[in-house]
């Protein structure tokens, strides 16, 4: 079975943050970075390149795979910034009432902050690291 890539790498994220090339993004990503943990109570842990993590939780797929990931996550990607959230109870509803944005396979991707509301986007970062259920993947 192929080991999991995305791991805690212990690297700067303060670091990482400040070298994202987009001005924009690097502000966005300081701003994620801020509310993740006021939310979380977690410090943010680089997680492979380029995911910032927050907690961790421990899972199992039906064919036996396993591994950790954070419990919620971002990353200042070059093109977006891409949120990995948990699903819980009215993700659909949140995401009518979030602004501007594309929703992937299980992923959240996002242009910059200022084109949702941050109060949605807040409410929906919560209640992902409050549920226990699946991550998206």
């Amino acid at each position: 079975m192929a080991e999991n890539k995305t791991k805690p790498t212990g690297a700067d994220v303060t670091a990482f943050l400040d070298a994202v090339e987009h001005p924009t993004r690097r502000a966005d990503g300081h701003a994620l970075r801020a509310l993740f943990e006021r939310i979380s109570g977690e410090p943010a842990t680089l997680w492979g390149p380029s995911i910032i993590g927050f907690g961790s939780r421990h899972y199992r797929y039906d064919s036996g795979h396993e591994g950790d990931m954070p419990r919620i996550a971002f990353s200042p990607r070059k093109a977006n910034l891409v949120f990995y959230l948990h699903y819980y109870d009215g993700y659909a509803d949140d995401l009518a009432r979030l602004g501007k944005h594309k929703a992937g396979k299980g992923c959240l991707y996002v242009t910059k902050l200022a084109d949702v509301d941050g109060a949605v986007l807040e409410a929906m970062v919560r209640k992902a690291w409050e549920s226990d259920g699946e991550a998206c993947a």
